[in-house]
């Protein structure tokens, strides 16, 4: 949720925003027009609510004919107070409604446009050259079938299409990876948890996901339960309606989980191997902080994520994605593409977000600031203010198709990362599995 306070200061930043991800530029005047309306409702309904409370007196100490006439007024003022009360409910419920609607005010300096006009910072790393090397790259899952590592059919039967089991070497790698995620975000600060996998629609919509407009969300309507599709959403939640502190530096989570998405508007695409399925694990960095930290915060994640990616030893690019694919919740976002041999482009693997304050609003999450001393001596209890929050992919099953492709050899067989090796018992190549 949008701060209506600065909104209201200087809404055409909030317009220039929405242009910028090509959003309802319109809905700014809306809110502004929903707003004035409650504000004048609401000093309505107290300036009547104070006569009601004068004529109470009034009444009180009259007698007679006069307490009379005075009781006929209260109740027409009782009247008048309640249909006060009611306009200023609905002009609230009016306004709490639009501002779940509006998108996160992006960061200034982002591309503006949708899924194509994103600004490539860095790249990092050349592609490796098969041709050179005189054989044409398998695609991840003829390598991983060889090794008898991914098993899409048996998925589909068991499940469904795009879903799959991973076997052997090729499961143990993705644990690896995992692992590997989790012992480089521990020795940084983060704390790991294993999350909740189903939530309450008030922490997914809490979150930014709106569940009653969002096809790529699995809801168990029996038990009003959503199924997440990052540990992002369970850690936003972790810390709603408390009060944070942060003495001791930001709140730092790693997440790991399975998560789920129904892939919904995308038929047809990346239907072969393990690129877009319904279900695949994660590690997932959730930080809290403070407002003046997030931006700082935002560019440690990405570099955490780049140092994931150089262990893999992997060819990447990093982009700043433009504002109409940030998503509601970001304010930014980078992502992480790394080169996938037999497609020759870049695809994504992990994104980092900054969202700014826009889900500690929606779930009350706050910080309590710093007591002040007036020139008197006088200590001032410090309020509170909404916190940042910020989230990035350290590890996910897709990694595995990166990996399987640029390590493959002529034969089918798959040179482990030597970073990953001690995670797979020292083993340095997956091998071709022998033929049964």
């Amino acid at each position: 949720m949008i701060d209506i306070n600065l909104l209201r200061e200087n809404p055409e930043l909030f317009r220039e925003s929405q242009r910028k991800r090509g959003a309802d530029v319109t809905l700014v005047d809306q809110i502004l027009e929903a707003d004035t309306t409650r504000r004048s409702s609401i000093s309505e309904f107290e300036t009547l609510r104070a006569e009601q409370k004068s004529f109470g007196k009034k009444v009180a100490q009259a007698s007679g004919d006069e307490k009379q006439a005075l009781l006929a007024e209260v109740k027409e003022l009782a009247d008048r107070v309640a249909a006060a009360k009611s306009t200023a409910d609905a002009a609230q419920e009016k306004q709490d409604e639009l501002l779940l609607t509006i998108e996160n005010l992006v960061i200034d300096g982002i591309p503006a446009g949708g899924e194509d006009d994103f600004e490539v910072l860095k790249t990092v790393g050349e592609p490796r050259d098969f041709s050179a090397e005189g054989f044409e790259p398998r695609d991840h899952l003829e390598i991983g079938e060889l090794v008898d590592g991914i098993d899409m059919a048996r998925g589909a039967k068991v499940s469904g299409s795009r879903f799959y089991f991973l076997k052997g070497h090729v499961a143990r790698l993705e644990q690896a990876l995992m692992t590997m995620a989790l012992d480089q975000a521990v020795e940084n600060g983060f704390v790991m948890m294993t999350t909740p996998t189903l939530v309450r629609p008030e922490t997914m919509n809490g979150t930014g996901f709106n569940v009653k407009h969002d096809d790529e969300i699995y809801r168990l309507e029996r038990d009003d339960l959503y199924l997440v599709g990052t540990s992002e959403v369970a850690l936003a939640g972790y810390h709603a309606d408390e009060i944070l502190d942060f003495s001791d530096g930001p709140l730092k989570y790693l997440g790991w989980s399975s998560c789920y998405r129904r892939e919904a508007g995308s038929a047809g695409k990346d239907t072969r191997g393990i690129i877009r399925v319904h279900q695949f694990n994660k590690a997932e960095m959730f930080i809290y902080s403070s407002q003046e930290d997030a931006e700082a915060l935002h560019d440690q994640m990405l570099a955490w994520e780049e140092e994931m990616l150089a262990k893999c030893e992997l060819s990447y690019r990093v982009i700043d994605t433009a504002a109409g694919d940030l998503g509601s919740s970001a304010a930014r976002k980078f992502d992480c593409e790394a080169w996938i041999p037999t497609q020759g482009t870049y695809r994504e693997l992990t994104s980092t977000s900054n969202c700014t304050t826009f889900q500690a609003r929606r779930l009350n999450v706050r910080e309590r600031m710093a007591d002040t001393t007036d020139e008197n001596g006088k200590v001032k209890k410090g309020g509170t203010r909404s916190v940042a929050t910020l989230n990035g992919t350290l590890a996910t099953t897709r990694w595995l198709v990166a990996i399987l492709e640029t390590h493959q050899n002529q034969d089918g067989s798959v040179n482990v990362p030597a970073a990953l090796q001690p995670y797979m018992g020292g083993l340095k190549v997956i091998p071709v599995a022998k033929k049964k």
